[in-house]
């Protein structure tokens, strides 16, 4: 019962309940599951400081940009205007995988952990890595200052198979 109710609670609040390995402490984590305009996640940041991130797409094209503290990697793809093509399709709502992104080691283990919300989606991934992660759920912060992220070669984005089908 306890747990239906904090699922309740937790689908309404975009709240989650995490426990890091080792801890005891479990803590509340912000899950970005509901769409969120760019102007939106910089009032959400810690301040103004710009912060360097490199992308790198599909064809291997890198891209860097500076970017706001507190913005989603899916919110800077999107105002950058990046060449990430089928990029974002659910646009943040956690409910898809097409913000598939692959870190460095040495950054991925320094990110907030994983949710299993986004785990179910990553399972839906093409090009899945141990350091693979959603562009919706990882928020740009200072210590992040000339990280490369790539995007896999392939996506799993349903619009146009759905597309096509309804077409036949």
């Amino acid at each position: 019962m306890a747990s239906r109710m904090c699922v309740q609670v937790l689908a309404r609040s975009s709240l989650a309940l995490v426990c890091h390995p080792g801890s005891t402490r479990p803590h509340l984590r912000f899950l970005h599951t509901a769409p969120k305009l760019c102007s939106q996640s910089q009032q959400n940041g810690s301040s103004d400081s710009k912060v360097l991130v490199h992308f790198v797409n599909q064809s291997g094209v890198k891209s860097s940009v500076f970017v706001t503290e507190g913005e989603s990697l899916l919110d800077v793809v999107i105002k950058k205007n990046l060449d990430i093509s089928g990029f974002g399709a659910c646009e943040g709502t956690l409910a898809c995988s097409t913000c598939h992104l692959i870190f460095e080691e040495s950054v991925y283990d320094k990110l907030e952990p994983i949710v299993d919300e986004e785990t179910d989606m990553l399972d839906l991934a093409y090009g899945l890595t141990k350091t693979s992660r959603l562009g919706c759920q990882v928020t740009v912060e200072h210590w992040m200052d000339g990280m490369t992220v790539r995007v896999p070669h392939e996506i799993n984005d349903q619009r146009g198979k759905q597309e096509a089908v309804s077409s036949k």
